[in-house]
Order: C-alpha cells, then sequence, then structure tokens
C-alpha cells in the first residue's frame, strides 16, 4: 500500500459450525495485504488450529484440541501477539443468513444482533455459532467496531421469478423466499475476473455446503440454494432439494418432528447418507474403488452440480465464462470433469493435463466457453466490506493507521 494510503487493520472471522476461519488485512480504499491467515477448528477431541504469514510460510501455533469458539477466538489473539501483528482496529464477521430485516451489511449494534437472534430460525446450523464468535471476539478485542457482512447480500436482487417461492403470498410477506448463500465468495469471483465479469457468468461453489449462481453483468439473478443452506444441490451432509413429499411421509408414517428432519436433511443426508462412509469427497474417492455406495455418492454429486449448471444456462440464454471455487472446486480436477461431461452442447470441454494442474483457462481452447478454477476469497470481502462500514460510519475511526 502507499504511505499516503489509509490503512484499517481488520480481523475477518468466518465462522462454521465448528470451525472459524480467520484472516488479518490491512485494507484501505483501493488495496488489500494479508497479513496472516489461518483456521480453527473446534468441538471434537482433535480440534486443530493452523495459520500462515502473508508469503505462505507455516506460523507455529497451539496445536491442543479446541472446544468452542471462545477458545478459538483466545488462540487468534495469541497468535497475533505472538508474531507482533498490528492490532486489529477493527472485526468482521462472516453471517450466512441474515433473514428478512438485514439485507445489507451493517456495524453490529444492540438492534442487529436482537434481529440476528431472530434470525436464528432461518439458518439454526450458521447464526447460533456465529452469534458465540461474535460475543467472543467482542470480548477479547473490546471497543472495536464490529461489521455483520451477509452471504445474502449479493442475492437480494435476484428478479420476483426466481426469488419468490411457489406458496401462498402471506409466507412471503413473513419471509419465506429465496435468499441464495455463498454471495461473499461470488463477490470475491467476480473481483478477481479482470476488466470485469462476461455477461452470463456460471460460479460453482463446491464445498462441503455447495451452490451454483447464475450472474448477469455482475448481478446475481438465481442461485440453487433456497430460503436456507439446506437447499440446492447434494452436499457433505446436506440433502439439498427433496421432494417435500418425502418430508411429510417421514412426519406422516414414522413419526418425525421438526428436530428429527432438520437432523436429517442437515447432518446425515448429502454424500454421507448416500455413501455411509462420511461427507468428505476426499475420503470418498479413497472409498470409491472397493464402495459402490461412495462411487455413486461421488456421481450422484457431480450429476446434480451438472445439472444446476446447464438450469442457470438457460436462466442466462447461455453462458460466456463458469468458474469452478470451493474445497472441491478448487481441487477436485476429477469431480471438475465428471461435472463438465455432457455439457458439450453448450461449448463447455475441459483440457485433461490443464484440468489436473488447476492452469487456467482449464477449458479445451476448442470449445466457445471458457472454464476457470479461482480461489474462494470470502475473508478477503469481509475485510473490504468492514472497512467500508468503518469509513463511512459519523464518527469516523481515529484509529486509521499510515
Amino acid at each position: 500500500m502507499t504511505n499516503t494510503e489509509p490503512t484499517l487493520n481488520v480481523l475477518a472471522l468466518n465462522s462454521g459450525s465448528s470451525s472459524l476461519k480467520f484472516g488479518l488485512y490491512g485494507v484501505g480504499p483501493h488495496r488489500l495485504e494479508t497479513r496472516l491467515s489461518g483456521e480453527a477448528e473446534f468441538g471434537g477431541k482433535t480440534g486443530t488450529f493452523h495459520a500462515k504469514d502473508a508469503h505462505g510460510a507455516a506460523l507455529d501455533a497451539d496445536a491442543s484440541a479446541i472446544s468452542n469458539p471462545v477458545e478459538a477466538v483466545a488462540r487468534i489473539a495469541s497468535l497475533l501477539a505472538r508474531h507482533d501483528m498490528p492490532a486489529p482496529d477493527a472485526v468482521g464477521h462472516r453471517i450466512v443468513h441474515g433473514g428478512p430485516n438485514l439485507s445489507e451489511h451493517r456495524l453490529i449494534d444492540d438492534t442487529v444482533l436482537r434481529k440476528l437472534e431472530r434470525a436464528s430460525a432461518f439458518a439454526p446450523l450458521h447464526i447460533p455459532p456465529a452469534l458465540a464468535v461474535i460475543a467472543a471476539a467482542t470480548e477479547r478485542f473490546a471497543g472495536l467496531p464490529r461489521a455483520a457482512c451477509f452471504d445474502t447480500v449479493f442475492h437480494r436482487d435476484m428478479p420476483p421469478v426466481a426469488r419468490v417461492l411457489p406458496l401462498p403470498r402471506t409466507f412471503q410477506a413473513q419471509g419465506v423466499r429465496r435468499y441464495g448463500f455463498h454471495g461473499l465468495s461470488c463477490e470475491s469471483i467476480v473481483r478477481q475476473l479482470a476488466g470485469g465479469p462476461p455477461s452470463r457468468l456460471i460460479i460453482a461453489h463446491l464445498g462441503n455446503g455447495a451452490s451454483v449462481t447464475a450472474v448477469r453483468d455482475g448481478q446475481s439473478i438465481d442461485t440453487s440454494m433456497g430460503m436456507t443452506p439446506t437447499g440446492g444441490v447434494i452436499m457433505g451432509t446436506r440433502s439439498g432439494d427433496l421432494d417435500p413429499g418425502v418430508l411429510i411421509y417421514l412426519m406422516r408414517e414414522k413419526a418425525f418432528d421438526a428436530a428429527r428432519l432438520e437432523d436429517l436433511v442437515d447432518h446425515r443426508s448429502g454424500l454421507a447418507g448416500i455413501s455411509g462412509a462420511g461427507g468428505d469427497m476426499r475420503g470418498l474417492h479413497d472409498a470409491a474403488t472397493s464402495n459402490a455406495d461412495a462411487r455413486l455418492a461421488i456421481e450422484m454429486f457431480c450429476y446434480s452440480v451438472r445439472k444446476q449448471i446447464a438450469a442457470m444456462i438457460a436462466v442466462l440464454g447461455g453462458v460466456d465464462l463458469i468458474v469452478f471455487t470451493g474445497g472441491i472446486g478448487e481441487n477436485d480436477a476429477e469431480v471438475r470433469a465428471a461435472i463438465c461431461e455432457g455439457l458439450s452442447c453448450f461449448g463447455l470441454a475441459l483440457d485433461d493435463a490443464r484440468n489436473r494442474a488447476a492452469d487456467n483457462p482449464i477449458s479445451d481452447p476448442a470449445p466457445r466457453c471458457p472454464i476457470l478454477v479461482l480461489p474462494s476469497q470470502e475473508d478477503e470481502q469481509i475485510a473490504r466490506h468492514t472497512q467500508a462500514l468503518v469509513r463511512d460510519s459519523i464518527p469516523p475511526l481515529a484509529a486509521h493507521r499510515q
């Protein structure tokens, strides 16, 4: 960064149900500099904590198990101190769902916290852990501005044909609609495309959670996830879209209540439910040689994503670029190849060597639609939004640093 550009040191906290990704960034109006990044996993017997500096070199960290977000935030604070990192000027949080009353990124105050608590009904897997991280960070980094950065904001202007669910209108007024998720990831992809995104872009964010989004001229116009992050394509432990009659059947004939249904569709379905061998794609590849159900799980995942990509091509009236991102999308060449197989009628084909090396573009040069692999940079987007919110707040933060 230039010496004249004011810089805010932002600690970005990207919380999941059992993990916390983090990064410290120096952010100015036009540039961002990574200080360090890492991830804490907690809740199990062997939770991990690892971090790397701006050059990718591993930083020493306490490897003992972490039981909850409070401990994770404490480890992050200790890491910053041990490595003589700049103290944060602000803390930004990724929030998966803002519910119907939080449709833009916001500085956190008591009003925002109350709205987040009410929004827990829309994402009970994600919001309570996020609130725990906010509370822990507020205690550890007392007095700093805090920002809530929502995954749903990128999709808030989807047209009614995509946003409205086929239910009576009274439910729409209560917030029952398509929200869409992985918005910070999608923003980061749009930002990374030199010269701006093409008119018709499809982003396949594939990880333990997965979604496919249609982007026209930089704006989301449709996405596979729905009112909650459980909908859409098959995921690690989440079912994706189901015939609603399946749930009615389970309630009527098997006496499932809401808690059992939620546990089923969020924790015991998807790749894990199909395979019986877990929801991690790497483990399924290892098991696939001897486990027919593991092979079927992989095939169904790829089939599910392929169908959504074809659907988004129809939504866009064609496609100019497809981007794979997320843990699976960035690292699994075999899955990318299986997804693209059968889409040649849309001008999609991979170059095998380039795909395996993730050497962009990974597409065959002959077909008309390029395909890229790009990293999901959610944490950097959190940092940018936080800097902008603090910059625009009144009075402005006095602790800007040069």
